[in-house]
């Protein structure tokens, strides 16, 4: 293993700097060229390749989004684009491939080791909607950023005596929804993969007026609903004083957490060993806290859902 390359692909997740850090550095420490590709997928059909230094990650650990920059690309979904990305790797003389990104990126990085290439991913995405991992990169980091809004949003809430609706990033998965709604103390938690009935709101709203309560907080994933909508429908029903709040974009930025550095930091020189050990087409991950290494197919086919415990938690404490 003489020369490794690293990519960030799809939405950019809060500790993915930290990650392409332990990724160059580990990889330097073994003697082993690192090249980074810029703009993900579509770098890598365009040849955007630039040789990695120390200094060349120096004082981005705390940084979020991502050095090397991300972007989506159609053209690499096709065979003739993967063909392209095959070649490109093959002409500069990198022997693995390391991924940073979620469903879609693996799914590049497993057509890629179908075609002769090492590849390695790291689960990066703050929608934690990757199986076979405790969790992914950038989660961590989105949760803390929703529930400071919300805690915000709760002072003025409270202050005006309102209803706010605060929609979070989620389109197919609700994990930020239901960890900021119960961290938040919010009156209901709306998620794409639990049915709900908005006459089911209107009564715990209802239920916290009777007892006195000035101020409710509803949180609805983005893939559950409009919380536009959803405020609508409240208002209408209910005459309440309701506001709502998206807070889109706001989730991917800041610096990661901790955890997510730790995390990151942790799979990325992982990554690093699982090629020097001649690894391919596997997810470096955790489970129950210790590293592991997870075909690709394997996460594919399994399906991260929403501990109901914890949503059913979140509505008993919402009483």
């Amino acid at each position: 293993m003489k020369k490794i390359a690293v990519l960030t692909s799809g939405g950019d997740a809060p500790g993915m700097n930290p990650g392409i850090r332990a990724v160059v550095r580990t990889g330097i420490y073994h003697g082993i060229e690192v090249i980074g590709i810029r703009h993900g997928y579509a770098g890598l059909l365009q040849g955007d390749f630039i040789s990695m230094q120390l200094e060349s990650v120096g004082d981005i650990v705390q940084r979020g989004g991502t050095c090397l920059y991300t972007a989506r690309c159609p053209e690499f979904m096709t065979e003739d684009g993967q063909l392209r990305g095959y070649k490109n790797l093959q002409d500069a003389g990198i022997d693995a491939l390391i991924v940073f990104g979620g469903d879609g990126s693996f799914h590049g990085a497993l057509a890629l080791h179908r075609l002769g290439i090492k590849t390695i991913g790291v689960p990066s995405t703050i929608d934690n909607d990757i199986a076979c991992c405790d969790v992914t990169v950038g989660f961590d980091t989105a949760v803390q950023t929703a529930i400071e809004s919300i805690d915000k949003i709760r002072d003025t809430a409270t202050s005006h005596e309102r209803t706010y609706v605060i929609e979070v990033m989620g389109r197919s998965a609700g994990h930020i929804a239901l960890q900021a709604g119960l961290a938040g103390g919010a009156e209901s938690v709306l998620l794409p993969e639990v049915p709900y009935d908005l006459k089911d709101v209107l009564v715990r709203l209802e239920r916290g007026i009777m007892r006195g309560k000035k101020h409710s907080i509803i949180v609805i994933a983005e893939g559950a609903g409009s919380g536009v909508e959803v405020g609508k429908y409240v208002r209408e029903h209910t005459g309440l004083d309701v506001r709502v709040t998206v807070l889109g974009h706001v989730q991917r930025g800041g610096a990661p957490t901790a955890r997510d550095r730790v995390l990151a930091s942790r799979l990325g020189a992982h990554a690093v060993e699982l090629c020097r050990q001649g690894e391919s087409g596997k997810m470096a991950g955790t489970q129950n806290g210790e590293l592991c290494a997870v075909p690709f197919e394997t996460v594919f086919a399994a399906e991260r859902k929403p501990d109901m415990s914890v949503y059913d938690l979140a509505n008993i404490l919402s009483i």
